[in-house]
């Protein structure tokens, strides 16, 4: 027994070996850089709190991927499938047509996680636990909320065509659009489909900035709206009935899905979710889906998009620029939800603060706490958390339907 030679074979085998002499190759330096950025976002997540449920498993899935030798992702083989071309394995064979059940069988453990994204699974079923944990009763309440629902999605659609000028694809383009809608599940569901070598960048694009909220929309509030304006207090809306509640998410999800088809997945499972809560007769549903549920999908979800985050798509010049067009889709946005309660303000006679159009985006509850928080700032008496959940609710199910009307277009 050679115990040199064993313990040459084992260095030459392992990680450090390949990032050590490979280093100046083409994709060592990457990775070594991703691993310091996958770092960089575990301080963020764990320190910082920007959105540590999510951003957790997401830099986890980096560090995963972007460790040489582990196998745990193939990135080759995704463009294989995406692609339609023949895929050589390990064992030096020859695949013409790359399926689900190939990946399985000669793909990576994050391979098999990223199954569920690219099926569009795993955000189907965040949206159902995001249903059972949304009550629409200030939207009920208040139907006009809709309108800054719909007023909130302006960013996506702008940031689209800045995403064009900027020489992205249409699809590419719709997938970074969508960003504007502060909603991470529909961004993933939309970018998996159009997009996907942009994933990774477009989810930590997404939930970096749903999680700077507070940050990026109260200078935007305060610029568009004057002080008498942030210091309306709004009525009392009325009580929702129980019925009403039961036979909205009915309602919607026959209209939606007759309209958008393709968008029939993620408002099929939203409302579903959000019919478990209201039916009374569902209960431990819809505290699984809520509970239990929403968290294994959200460990998946978010280690399998990590893992799309390879040093060589990501470390790209296209990532900056997402990176850009997204805050400027999220601050359009916002300023979108804002001009529609501005106009709403304005129509009613000073009876609607304006700042609860800046819920109009996606992001439940956090866009309705801080126009409750920017409101109170204005006029310490000043409650505007429900009237605002209003054009919060709507804004999920607005960030929905412009991901189903981007699909059908470019699907």
């Amino acid at each position: 027994m050679n115990i040199g030679q064993i313990l040459l074979n084992l260095w030459e085998s392992s990680g450090f070996a390949a990032l050590i002499t490979g280093f100046v190759s083409q994709n060592s330096w990457q990775n070594l850089l991703m691993i310091i950025i996958a770092c960089g976002l575990l301080y963020l997540a764990i320190v910082k709190k920007f959105e540590p449920l999510l951003l957790t498993g997401i830099a986890f899935g980096c560090l995963l991927t972007n460790l040489p030798g582990a196998g745990l992702y193939h990135q080759e083989l995704w463009d294989a499938y995406v692609q339609g071309t023949p895929y050589i394995n390990a064992a030096g064979e020859t695949i013409e047509h790359i399926t689900f059940t190939t990946i399985i069988h000669d793909g990576g453990l994050l391979d098999i996680f990223y199954i569920g994204v690219k099926s569009s699974l795993y955000p189907c079923l965040i949206f159902m636990g995001v249903g059972a944990m949304t009550d629409f009763g200030p939207l009920l309440s208040n139907p006009k909320s809709l309108l800054l629902g719909a007023a909130a999605q302006m960013g996506v659609f702008v940031a689209f065509f800045g995403a064009s000028l900027m020489g992205f694809t249409g699809m590419e383009a719709a997938s970074i659009g969508i960003i504007g809608g502060a909603d991470g599940p529909t961004a993933i569901f939309l970018t998996s489909q159009l997009a996907p070598h942009l994933l990774g960048a477009i989810a930590v694009a997404a939930y970096s900035y749903m999680a700077l909220i507070p940050m990026i929309q109260p200078p935007i509030m305060r610029l568009m709206t004057t002080p008498e304006q942030r210091k309306i207090k709004m009525v009392q809306t009325r009580t929702v009935s129980k019925t009403e509640k039961i036979i909205f998410p009915i309602v919607v999800t026959i209209f939606v899905a007759l309209l958008l088809p393709d968008t029939a997945p993620l408002i099929g499972c939203l409302m579903l979710g959000n019919l478990f809560k209201e039916t009374g007769v569902t209960d431990r549903l819809s505290d699984t889906v809520q509970n239990a549920l929403m968290n294994i999908v959200t460990i998946l979800l978010s280690t399998a998009v990590g893992a799309t985050m390879v040093g060589s798509r990501f470390l790209t010049w296209e990532t900056l620029k997402i990176v850009f067009l997204g805050v400027f889709a999220f601050a359009l946005s916002t300023a979108g939800g804002l001009l529609g309660g501005l106009v709403m303000c304005k129509v009613t006679k000073g009876k609607v603060n304006p700042l609860i159009g800046s819920a109009g985006v996606s992001a439940v509850p956090m866009a309705a706490r801080v126009s409750n928080v920017e409101g109170q700032k204005a006029n310490p008496s000043n409650f505007l958390l429900m009237h605002a959940m209003g054009p919060n609710v709507a804004g999920v199910i607005g960030s929905a339907i412009a991901a189903g009307f981007l699909l059908s277009v470019f699907g």
